[in-house]
């Protein structure tokens, strides 16, 4: 490749180059050890000194360097590591170059020239390579000429990026770099003579971690389900860990659950993704979760920056975050104070004068006649006009659409008919009820009074948040601190709840945003029957069934109308359980079209991933829990032998915000502060109910035991607006009782009162440090884990179907499976655009559970790599693996699945030869073999007469009064009489002349390069014969017994044509000999990547 020319100061020094050509101006050189005998102790150093001083002229064998005469400076122009490669670049140099260089009369301008040529060589290349979008293109790109030289992946495999490190065998450490592509790490070393390089595809990837011990200090250990790697030394640990971590997840979410998982936009393009993305996405996932954006809002700009807050009297430092709709700030320590400013609520954004205390100002003023202060704001010009561009596009489509609502007729949004004619009118006020649209929240008509609730205390909150309004603000915009905290935890009084829910959440800037959303949304849904309106018919008198709002059709009604109009908006969550206890306090709280945009934001911003088709998200967060219990609560997690029977156990507190768990009132306090402090607020309520319960879960037996003791303790967590704790429950109570039925409440000890204020002070106490980077880390880390484990229940389920069906040992199918996926993986890695997302389709289908299946091109190359007969003829084996593609894809949708494809193993490789037979005659008659396939002159005109018999030569020892061929065909078929009456299937349809030299040509080319390739080639064309002549006397005696052809068409059976075959020992000893497909699959497992890499970049050449 060429290189940017770099000075040499000297040529040769410590004769470690070798002069292989040479002219006036340019020299060609070898690396002194390369290409020379091995084991020379000179080679061998020289390797050892190039892996570990890794520099451009050293590393490459080869190199061109330009000379000037007279001087002792030169230049590395061009390197290789195949003397081929460099060769091009030394005759492109000789026949472009040369002549020209004698021209001039200054030597100094003959290596100005050079250089300059070789620089525009360079960026003409780099122009067209992804090289251009890294930070240092150059090094980038002699590291990408390494990468495709040392590992042969196709080009379409982006590398990203790649770091210097050692991996460790054992104790040794082997110094080289890891390689980090969109779909592999790949690492390679060469030392003293020894080459090491593996590569580890993502998907195999179970978990990432971070290890010290002995010689291996801050390593990063990579594993799958076979092995694991450390990899240590790095430069910057730290941002090698997150963008292995990055590159993992984002490869797991695309190749495993692209349905279920969302997946940025940009993410779901490989091509595109660089180090610098990675970088941006990395941040922007962290400000969508810091502030709970909507997930497809952008990240513009982000600026450090100064924001003045009144209420401290003094400007707080830290960061502004600029997205499609938001400016963001937050302090420097996260939570200390966080600002979101909606621009839907932006009036204009100025620029002011700049003053020795006041640098670089920028005024944010709002609708609501307040304004905010930014100070020492970087590249504040441009972002200033950045955000404005954005505010006038956002003002523009607003009064657009204003101007539209305002043309079309006003139509009253809160009552839809969809019925023709009730029968009576019971039924008439029955259909107005269950589709009016409530107005008010469903605590204004069904308040339930708590005994002994303090009205005073509730008026005391009430003052204290209107003071809080007044000096940090009111609505979305107001300053969040601290004190903040101290309010939600003293509890929302419930005539600000809904509203402050809504400002927490920013639903309110929705609801704003799309007047007339819901109400379409409800006219769309209402009447539709699916999956998962029968689900929410099913659980909709589940929710709070204790609750008068839920024991009436007013507040039955809304909850129906909010979460099919919700599964109509999101058809991809649809309707999940405990959506419905979520949506029913929503409602009890805020008007109906607000608590539908709050379970929107709850779902599709606070809870991603949560209510999907598998609940991963919660599966995620469960995971990451289990992590927090053991960095946490050391304590707790060494005397409890099962950690995650612990955070199983708190799956219903995620999914359901302890709604399901807690007395009601002591839950809606959870929920108060979910909304203001996310997920954050769950993780540090559940880290403080184990550690309150550290003692009696120390002591359980079981995890019966564990679960009775918790729900009891969080059954007694009282809350101030009621004077004794209301019973847990039902669900809490059913869960419990049908986890362990031998436990009773008896066994569980006895717990005081706890208080839910004091509860969630305790866990800002003791667990407030858990930031939101923090979790988001574990986050992505621990959905490694969750995927492969669902992974490896779909490989299990697969397998238990499949088992018992086939006699192929259980490790060698298992090791099928991984082969039968990884080919499907394949197509994802590089095959292009269509055929990747038609395997991703393949896998995925409604309602049921994914399994992999291959299309035509990826079942031929396992065909090659598992078919178990040797043979020449290539374009043959092509045409036999298509016949047996088309026979196995009996539902016709052009795939084939894992049962089908191990039904095909089972019968090559542990059938009887029966069955081996069997198969062959199924792939030469219809619908395998179909008439507008292969040569047409051989059905024109056979080569084989249909009036004599095929002359072949007869063994030596033939005696000639041997019985006839008829005779011996007579005494086979009665041998076979049994087993036929036995043979339930379906009957062979009988194979005519032309299926019949189908068949011969697939035997011929199986034998080819068998040891008894002639003893074969003569059977076989004594079995042609004797076929031939029984075809005869059925084409002229009529068709047999089973399924026949047309009248006088010349047919035979396949009992015939296997009576014949079992004539010949050499051809039984060959069907029956064994083949070990175990040996096969190893085989195939290394030969896989480069066979389909080789022929996807084949199909992807331009012609």
């Amino acid at each position: 490749m060429w290189l940017n020319p770099e000075e040499v100061l000297l040529k040769n020094a410590l004769k470690l180059w070798v002069t292989e050509r040479s002219n006036d101006f340019f020299l060609l050189q070898r690396r002194r050890g390369h290409g020379e005998p091995t084991g020379r102790i000179s080679g061998l150093l020289v390797g050892a000194l190039d892996s570990v001083l890794d520099s451009n002229a050293r590393v490459s064998p080869f190199r061109i360097l330009l000379q000037v005469p007279g001087s002792q400076v030169s230049w590395v122009v061009a390197s290789g590591a195949a003397v081929e490669e460099v060769k091009k670049h030394w005759d492109w140099l000789v026949h472009n170059l040369l002549r020209s260089l004698s021209v001039f009369e200054n030597k100094e301008d003959v290596a100005s020239f050079v250089r300059g040529k070789v620089k525009g060589l360079i960026a003409e290349e780099v122009r067209g390579r992804q090289a251009a979008q890294e930070v240092e293109p150059e090094k980038f790109r002699e590291a990408l000429v390494r990468f495709e030289l040392h590992f042969g992946l196709p080009a379409s495999e982006k590398l990203v990026t790649y770091y210097s490190c050692c991996c460790w065998k054992g104790r040794v450490p082997r110094q080289g770099f890891l390689y980090l592509s969109i779909n592999h790490a790949a690492f390679y070393s060469f030392l003293l003579g020894k080459e090491v390089k593996f590569v580890i595809p993502w998907a195999e990837v179970t978990w990432l971690e971070r290890v010290s011990s002995g010689l291996m200090t801050d390593a990063v250990r990579i594993k799958t389900r076979h092995r694991q790697r450390e990899f240590s030394m790095f430069l910057n640990p730290d941002e090698a860990f997150g963008v292995i971590g990055q590159l993992a997840d984002i490869a797991l979410r695309r190749l495993l659950d692209s349905e279920g998982l969302e997946v940025d936009r940009v993410l779901q393009q490989p091509a595109r993704i660089t180090k610098r993305i990675l970088e941006e996405q990395a941040l922007k996932e962290y400000v969508l979760a810091l502030f709970r954006l909507p997930r497809s809002e952008c990240l513009h700009e982000v600026a450090s920056c100064s924001v003045w807050t009144p209420h401290a009297r003094c400007h707080t430092a830290g960061t502004l975050y600029a997205t499609d709709g938001y400016l963001c700030f937050s302090s420097r320590e996260e939570g200390v104070c966080m600002l979101l400013i909606p621009l839907s609520e932006v009036l204009s954004i100025e620029k002011a004068e700049s003053t020795a205390l006041l640098p670089n100002p920028v005024i944010v003023s709002m609708r609501t006649k307040k304004a905010f202060q930014l100070i020492e704001l970087q590249a504040r010009d441009q972002l200033v006009e950045n955000v404005s561009s954005r505010l006038r596009a956002l003002q523009w489509k607003k009064s657009t659409f204003r101007s539209k609502r305002s043309a079309s007729a006003p139509t009253p949004y809160y009552t839809f008919y969809y019925d023709t004619g009730p029968s009576d009118e019971d039924e008439m006020e029955e259909q107005v009820l269950r589709n009016t649209v409530n107005s008010e929240a469903l605590m204004t008509a069904f308040h339930q009074k708590q005994p002994g609730a303090d009205q005073g205390a509730e008026r005391e909150k009430e003052r204290r948040w209107e003071e809080h309004f007044s000096e940090f603000g009111r609505g979305v915009h107001m300053f969040r601190t601290d004190k903040m905290h101290r309010l939600v935890a003293m509890g929302i009084p419930e005539s600000l709840r809904g509203q402050l829910w809504m400002t927490l959440s920013d639903a309110s800037s929705e609801v704003e945003a799309h007047q007339g959303y819901y109400a379409s949304m409800v006219q769309k849904s209402m009447g539709h029957s699916s999956l998962a309106t029968e689900e929410i018919e099913r659980d909709l008198h589940r929710s709070l069934p204790d609750h008068p709002a839920f024991q009436n059709p007013t507040g039955i009604a809304a909850l129906r109308r909010v979460l099919t109009a919700y599964a109509h908006r999101n058809p991809k969550i649809g309707y999940c359980q405990s959506m419905n206890i979520l949506a029913s306090v929503l409602l009890l709280y805020t008007k109906e079209e607000e608590a539908f945009w709050l379970l929107v934001a709850v779902c599709e911003r606070m809870l991603p991933d949560y209510f999907n088709r598998r609940v991963i998200g919660a599966q995620v967060d469960q995971s990451v829990f289990e992590q927090l219990i053991r960095e946490r609560l050391p304590e707790l997690a060494e005397r409890v032998p099962d950690v995650s029977a612990l955070s199983s156990v708190s799956l219903s507190w995620f999914l359901t915000l302890f709604l399901s768990v807690l007395p009601f009132l002591s839950a809606v306090r959870v929920v108060d502060c979910f909304f203001l402090h996310g997920i954050n607020a769950i993780f540090r309520l559940a880290l403080t109910a184990l550690e309150a319960n550290a003692a009696p879960l120390s002591a359980c037996t079981d995890d019966g035991q564990a679960l009775m003791i918790l729900a009891s303790f969080l059954d007694q967590v009282g809350s101030e607006e009621s004077s004794c704790p209301p019973s847990s429950p039902p669900a809490a109570e059913d869960a419990s009782t049908t986890q362990n039925p031998s436990s009773t409440i008896s066994d569980v000890p006895a717990l005081r009162h706890t208080n839910i204020t004091d509860l969630i002070n305790e866990s800002h106490e003791r667990f407030g440090d858990l930031t939101v980077r923090q979790v988001e880390s574990l986050r992505c880390r621990h959905r490694i884990r969750v995927l492969q484990s669902h992974e490896d229940t779909t490989k299990d389920n697969a397998l238990r179907l499949v088992t018992p069906d086939v006699s192929i040992p259980a490790e060698t199918l298992s090791a099928v499976y991984d082969l039968f996926k990884t080919e499907h993986f394949i197509s994802l890695y590089w095959g292009d655009g269509s055929s990747a997302a038609a395997a991703e389709a393949a896998a995925w289908r409604p309602g049921v559970e994914r399994q992999y299946r291959l299309d035509r091109p990826q079942f031929k190359s396992l065909y090659g790599l598992l078919a178990p007969w040797p043979g020449d003829a290539h374009q043959h084996a092509d045409t036999l693996a298509n016949r047996t593609f088309t026979l196995l894809d009996q539902d016709g949708d052009s795939l084939v699945t894992f049962r089908e494809f191990t039904g095909w193993l089972d019968t090559l490789y542990c059938e009887e030869l029966n069955e081996k037979i069997r198969l062959l005659y199924r792939l030469h008659i219809p619908p395998a073999l179909t008439e507008s396939e292969d040569d047409p002159s051989l059905m024109k005109s056979p080569p084989m007469s249909t009036n004599r018999p095929l002359c072949v030569t007869r063994p030596s020892g033939a005696a000639a009064g041997e019985p006839d061929y008829q005779e011996q065909l007579k005494q086979m078929l009665k041998d076979l009489g049994r087993q036929r009456e036995k043979d339930v299937e379906k009957p062979v349809p009988l194979m005519n002349q032309r299926e019949f030299i189908q068949f011969c040509k697939t035997l011929y080319s199986m034998f080819h390069g068998d040891p008894e390739e002639n003893d074969l080639f003569q059977a076989i064309a004594h079995v042609t014969s004797l076929v031939l002549q029984i075809g005869e006397a059925g084409h002229r005696g009529g068709s047999g017994s089973e399924v026949a052809r047309d009248a006088g068409e010349w047919t035979v059976s396949f009992a015939q044509i296997v009576a014949s075959l079992l004539t010949e020992q050499t051809l039984v000893t060959f069907f029956e000999k064994p083949v070990d497909l175990s040996a096969k699959v190893a085989a195939a497992k290394e030969k896989q990547y480069h066979q389909r890499a080789g022929l996807l970049s084949l199909q992807r050449a331009p012609r």
